[in-house]
């Protein structure tokens, strides 16, 4: 199979579980997004990304932070600005599920390298070197089930390179059940000094 074919059939398998997910999971996502605004008044999260062929998107996810926090990466935010909800969320990893409608417009795929934001210089260049830009984002991929976050752009990049030049439909599906299943972790959030 060609690299084309194959990046064809996942695009086809990510359009396919992106829509199951949301019709099936609205109910959730529905719950959620009360939640969400009960918990701040601002329940989803839009951010500018870097996607592919570095062609900015915007993202959406649940907030877990409060509403007046800084828009910097999530290694360098501060571990108090996280709400009570916000820690469930992330530790579930439910604030990432409105990421299905980036999946399902073709800006992100279910399996990828995170994207960056477009103030991330060198993770940017790393990732550039590396022909990373080539593929879509993904919501979960090698470096995710291994948490490795965007703190070290070098790693980071180097894991997404391998992660690309490996990924089959086996590799796809394993990561994500292992995340489903819960391995991996989201970037770490800065704690505060005491």
């Amino acid at each position: 199979m060609s690299n084309y074919e194959r990046w064809k059939m996942l695009r086809l398998v990510d359009l396919t579980l992106a829509i199951l997910g949301l019709v099936v999971g609205l109910p959730v996502l529905l719950l959620l997004l009360i939640c969400g605004f009960l918990d701040t008044g601002s329940p989803l999260f839009f951010q500018a990304r870097i996607g592919r062929q570095q062609k900015p998107f915007v993202l959406v996810k649940f907030r877990t932070m409060k509403p007046d926090t800084v828009s910097v990466a999530t290694h360098l935010a501060d571990a108090s600005a996280i709400t009570r909800f916000g820690k469930f969320l992330r530790k579930t990893k439910l604030d990432e599920l409105p990421q299905l409608w980036n999946v399902f417009k073709g800006e992100m795929s279910l399996v990828g390298p995170r994207p960056c934001l477009l103030t991330q210089i060198e993770l940017i260049e790393e990732r550039e070197k590396r022909k990373v830009f080539d593929a879509r984002p993904g919501i979960t991929g090698l470096a995710q089930i291994n948490a490795i976050d965007m703190s070290t752009p070098n790693l980071l990049a180097e894991t997404d390179e391998l992660m690309l030049k490996e990924l089959s439909f086996s590799s796809y599906l394993k990561y994500i059940l292992l995340t489903l299943f819960g391995k991996g972790a989201g970037d770490r959030i800065k704690e505060t000094a005491e």
